[in-house]
């Protein structure tokens, strides 16, 4: 895309946008909160499951070390041997395995949701192309990733060397101390070296996830048209929704007006209201509107009801208060009743009822 069309996306990402986006997978998402995550993962099993775990396998081990002798050097004895040894160092591995695992899943989970994306896994020809392929590698993006990489790994380096540094002295008394000791400063070693990896990745983290952000809603932004188009998906085209409702009201108008002939009087302004009235003595409680018009709607409801016979009484103000108040297929309110009974009294007398 051209910088000129980038420059016309100023306006902030929509919802829909946004949700449609996830739906492809697209999301704000730092890889470096994955990385974080298992680091933290990794530092809870040195913690609490390594310990555990170095004390079971020293006991499988010392019960070998101890009956050595009686331990036969064949084929099949050394293959169940070495299976058992397998066997039980996966009993001892898979907890810190299970605890990475479940925190690059929450660590996800965290930043996204439970996000579920086929389109994702699509194929789509634009990822094989060389052309996108150089620019995916020669863009910001890159730039950015392989500079915040290199920036990232000197820090780590820096402070890992400064956390390891009082220790080094200790390579060379080492090879004096007995064993358990030996395994206790290493131990304490690694969960200094942790701890400061640890700070280095928190704020790298931190960084890096406000950075994704801000990175997505821009990539995110929609130009005005952009926003024009998606009213449009949303609300249907303008033009369209007015030619719909125009074919609508024609429609509807030539319904009411096949309801004119039935009609027993039309009352009118004279020329700008025609109410069309119907009104049967032992079947209807009230009289019925079933046809109303304005300025020329209402002239042709006058020519179908003088083409019918169908008896035409002025009198504006019912006209008008009918028209305001009562819609198609409705009984006539109380309040006009009067009003009303008197035009149906003097039709009635003019068909001599």
């Amino acid at each position: 895309m051209s910088d000129e069309d980038d420059s016309q996306k100023t306006e902030d990402p929509t919802e829909r946008k946004l949700s449609q986006a996830k739906e492809k997978g697209q999301v704000a998402s730092s890889q470096e909160i994955k990385s974080l995550a298992i680091l933290l993962g990794g530092a809870a099993s040195m913690a609490l499951i390594i310990p555990w775990m170095m004390n079971g396998l020293a006991a499988y081990m010392f019960v070998y070390i101890e009956q050595a002798d009686i331990i036969l050097v064949e084929q099949i004895s050394v293959q169940s041997l070495f299976k058992d040894a397998m066997l039980e160092m996966a009993f001892y591995m898979i907890p810190t395995f299970a605890v990475l695992m479940v925190m690059g899943i929450v660590s996800n989970v965290a930043q996204t949701g439970l996000l579920i994306a086929p389109k994702k896994i699509n194929p789509e020809l634009n990822k094989i192309s060389l052309i996108a392929g150089f620019k995916r590698m020669f863009s910001m993006r890159t730039v950015v990733e392989f500079v915040k990489g290199i920036f990232k790994i000197t820090i780590l380096g820096w402070v890992v060397f400064y956390m390891a540094m009082p220790w080094f002295e200790d390579a060379a008394i080492m090879p004096d101390m007995p064993i358990g000791d030996i395994t206790s400063r290493l131990y304490l070693i690694s969960m200094s070296i942790m701890a400061g990896s640890i700070m280095v990745m928190t704020a790298v983290a931190t960084l890096d996830y406000a950075y994704q952000k801000f990175d997505f809603l821009k990539s995110m932004r929609m130009s005005h048209k952009d926003l024009k188009d998606e009213y449009k998906d949303m609300e249907g085209d303008p033009q369209i929704k007015a030619q719909i409702r125009k074919l609508r009201q024609e429609r509807a108008q030539t319904r009411m007006m096949s309801n004119v002939p039935d009609a027993d009087v039309v009352v009118t302004n004279p020329t700008h209201y025609s109410i069309a009235l119907k009104y049967k003595v032992n079947d209807m409680q009230a009289p019925i509107l079933v046809a109303k018009g304005l300025d020329s709607l209402a002239f042709r409801i006058r020519e179908v009801a003088e083409e019918n016979d169908i008896p035409i009484v002025e009198n504006p103000p019912l006209a008008r208060a009918l028209y305001a108040s009562v819609e198609l297929d409705e009984e006539i309110p109380m309040e006009h009743y009067q009003a009303v009974a008197e035009v149906i009294g003097y039709v009635m007398k003019l068909k001599g009822k």
